[in-house]
């Protein structure tokens, strides 16, 4: 049953023009997102239209926050030595826990420019949930790429990524996919549950221990992306993870308290 994965991540080329799979799935979790989220602002008496603004800001603060914590954390020396590949996004590189502080950031930009104002906790509970599902986007796009593959396994479900070598490894791309929306999941019903009065940092709280949670248990199952992290007890990406779990326990307990006072 070991499926052999040889998939060609150029949707096609016309001339100079590339088109690939990642990022025709960058744009489908954008588009889906943005769906997901004028509906949540319609349901709550926002004009949908602010959906769209938001989550442009999101995205460029995901994206910045990314690269710039993939170049400084993962492979430093290089890009210390080549500061230009920074800018070439194209080549692969992008790291979810500096997308989560772009998030954020962006977001609050985003907020603070809206008219009228959006308060910034209600806004990031209410992006939370699409940037979730938007996770499964990206990592079936890392499946397709055969990028941030797993340790060798000798259980039937592994995968032979042909383009990186001929041993069966943990297709840990698709374990964090199904994670991810199975998060995006408990999420949606929480505030189905409580709507209106859902307490401003509680899915944003959830959103940070679940998803960082996820991260941490599916590095054990990852080969090492950083050359300097062999050997360590915790990977790079678990220690990076530590923090935003931690501060999602936090925001998830004072909304809780918010919601029982």
């Amino acid at each position: 049953m070991i499926l052999r994965w040889n998939f060609d991540p150029i949707l096609f080329a016309l001339g100079p023009l590339t088109i690939r799979w990642y990022g025709l799935l960058f744009v489908g979790a954008f588009v889906t997102g943005q769906a997901v989220l004028a509906r949540i602002f319609k349901h709550e008496g926002v004009p949908p239209e602010h959906a769209q603004r938001l989550l442009m800001f999101a995205l460029l603060g995901t994206i910045i926050g990314a690269r710039l914590v993939h170049c400084l954390f993962y492979d430093p020396q290089y890009y210390w030595a080549n500061p230009g590949a920074i800018l070439r996004i194209w080549e692969g590189g992008l790291a979810s826990h500096g997308g989560a502080l772009g998030m954020l950031l962006g977001l609050w930009l985003g907020s603070r420019t809206a008219r009228p104002r959006l308060p910034f906790l209600w806004s990031v509970d209410r992006v939370a949930i699409p940037a979730a599902l938007g996770a499964v986007f990206v990592r079936v796009a890392n499946f397709l790429n055969s990028e941030i593959v797993g340790v060798p396994t000798s259980g039937g479900w592994g995968v032979v990524f042909e383009p990186v070598d001929a041993l069966p490894r943990h297709p840990v791309q698709l374990y964090e996919a199904v994670g991810y929306l199975a998060i995006s999941a408990v999420l949606l019903a929480v505030y189905r549950r409580l709507g209106k009065r859902t307490p401003q940092g509680l899915l944003f709280g959830w959103f940070m221990v679940l998803v960082f949670a996820a991260r941490i248990a599916a590095e054990f199952f990852k080969v090492p992306q950083a050359a300097y992290e062999v050997g360590q007890v915790l990977t790079v990406g678990q220690w990076l993870s530590v923090p935003f779990v931690a501060l999602g326990i936090g925001m998830a307990l004072l909304a809780k308290r918010r919601l029982l006072g």
